[in-house]
């Protein structure tokens, strides 16, 4: 009688001893079926748990998330809401040991935080307050070539170090044009611009002129995000929403989407991608999407 893959029981070895794996990332056993024959792995999945973010010792949101580095994901939270301005509001940051809490000290104990919180489009969802918000504008003399495009992205793809591990999250950097200047991952596609914009205040990088690249769909509050950070350029793998292109307009933003080696869709302000075409050209049969 022939036996199916349930007829013969599978006996797990034991857990390997853990190595050292980046942050974000946890141990995890499966079955790898191949075509052929199932196998036991070890190897890791992407880390997703629930944050929570405190200011001046009160609560104020929480957050599904990578949880790691939680300090730069609040700090750049509290700057895109309009909480802070910069580091020098900053008195303090507590971590709670076991990494799912961080509480952000400010200088002005205070400080009122904005009520109201919007759940997002973000995977696991996002978190605003600032949805009605006018978007602020964008005037920079920033420009790239085609050539320069097509680099980052690939450059974005080889930064990806939790990816390349474990897969599963979502990568944003900032960029000068040339090379990546910060690089942060995380589950929520909205949570890796937040996570920049914190890592940039740390390090006292300047957001305002460079370009921003994200492997993820791009949202109307990953715009908003953008436009407030002063990035002139926001160049992804995927696709933006109608929101999102009215938005990049409305700021003087350049948005660019589905970008692989050779090819890329340029959405608003061409002229700083391609001079010789400032304005969307004439309407035409719709084009396939790109493959992955």
């Amino acid at each position: 009688m022939n036996k199916t893959l349930t007829d013969t029981p599978l006996l797990l070895p034991a857990p390997l001893v853990a190595v050292a794996e980046p942050a974000g990332v946890q141990p995890q056993r499966y079955l790898l079926f191949d075509g052929e024959a199932l196998q036991v792995c070890d190897d890791v999945v992407i880390e997703e748990g629930l944050a929570g973010l405190y200011v001046n010792g009160r609560p104020w949101v929480r957050l599904m998330c990578t949880p790691h580095d939680l300090d730069e994901l609040a700090l750049g939270l509290l700057r895109s809401e309009g909480v802070i301005a910069g580091m020098e509001e900053v008195a303090g940051v507590a971590i709670a040991p076991n990494g799912r809490c961080v509480d952000i000290l400010l200088r002005d104990a205070g400080r009122e935080l904005p009520q109201g919180l919007i759940i997002t489009t973000g995977c696991g969802g996002g978190a605003t307050f600032s949805h009605g918000r006018a978007v602020e504008v964008v005037r920079s003399t920033c420009h790239l070539s085609p050539e320069q495009v097509c680099s980052l992205m690939q450059q974005l793809r080889g930064a990806a170090v939790l990816y390349r591990r474990a897969r599963g999250v979502h990568t944003s950097a900032l960029s000068d044009g040339s090379k990546l200047l910060l690089v942060a991952e995380d589950v929520g596609r909205h949570n890796t611009i937040d996570r920049l914009w914190g890592k940039a205040m740390k390090q006292g990088v300047e957001t305002a002129g460079r370009v921003l690249l994200t492997t993820g769909r791009v949202s109307s509050e990953m715009l908003r995000k953008a436009a407030g950070m002063q990035t002139p350029i926001v160049i992804s793998r995927t696709s933006p929403t109608s929101l999102s292109v009215t938005l990049a307009e409305t700021a003087g933003i350049t948005l660019v989407g589905y970008v692989r080696r050779n090819s890329f869709r340029v959405y608003t302000v061409s002229s700083r991608i391609c001079p010789t075409h400032p304005t969307a050209p004439a309407a035409t049969a719709r084009l396939p999407v790109p493959a992955s």
